[in-house]
């Protein structure tokens, strides 16, 4: 299992600017993104008590929450993730979903989870069984930069927008709102080390690290 860092920073329109300048002079897009960034949809899940929520905010050492998510409106490639953080690093599990899939764990109909034969779907098959349920959908589009030496991975998330109690995620029509006052937020992941090219690249003059959470955000209205 590998841990990794991670820093948040919350960034001014002009924070962005400037460091998006800088990364570009070092560090490479991500091949993956269509002009340098991507649409993300992921529907979270939670118990009916918030449990990953309100571990969240009172900053439980140990914590997990899972969510399902696609890129770019497309839906033929869909991930079912677990994050976990321990001592303030963190990890991630994914096994890809059909849309059928998805649409059957949102729908209630799980009878064919247990023989998937994918662990991650048996253990939210086990979860779900025991209260978690899909909560809310969160919207927002990503700028990211990948640097190899330390596998790091820089990413800006802005426009964060929120289902409320909606679960529709397959939906395209799906009305979303913008989470509150959210920033716009930067998110630093190394490995082992962090270079000090990227170091010096993404330093926010003035401001430490955040534990914004974009799920969190998007319960802002309930």
């Amino acid at each position: 299992m590998q841990y990794r860092h991670e820093w948040k920073h919350e960034l001014t329109r002009l924070d962005l600017l400037v460091i998006r300048q800088r990364l570009r002079a070092v560090a490479t897009p991500d091949p993956h993104a269509v002009d340098g960034r991507y649409f993300i949809r992921s529907l979270y899940f939670d118990t009916l008590s918030d449990k990953a929520l309100r571990e969240k905010l009172d900053g439980v050492n140990r914590r997990e929450k899972f969510r399902i998510r696609y890129y770019n409106r497309d839906p033929r490639v869909i991930h079912l993730e677990k994050k976990s953080k321990l001592n303030g690093l963190g990890t991630k599990f994914s096994a890809t979903l059909t849309a059928e899939e998805a649409w059957a764990i949102v729908n209630g109909n799980w009878d064919w989870m247990p023989e998937s034969g994918r662990p991650l779907v048996q253990e939210l098959y086990s979860k779900m069984r025991c209260g978690l349920r899909p909560k809310t959908i969160v919207d927002y589009t990503r700028e990211p930069f990948i640097y190899a030496p330390g596998n790091v991975r820089v990413t800006f998330d802005y426009d964060i927008r929120t289902g409320l109690s909606s679960v529709d995620f397959l939906n395209p029509d799906c009305i979303t709102i913008p989470a509150g006052d959210a920033p716009i937020l930067m998110e630093v992941k190394w490995d082992a080390y962090l270079p000090d090219i990227i170091r010096d690249a993404v330093q926010v003059p003035g401001r430490h690290a955040a534990a914004f959470s974009k799920y969190a955000q998007c319960r802002v209205y309930g």
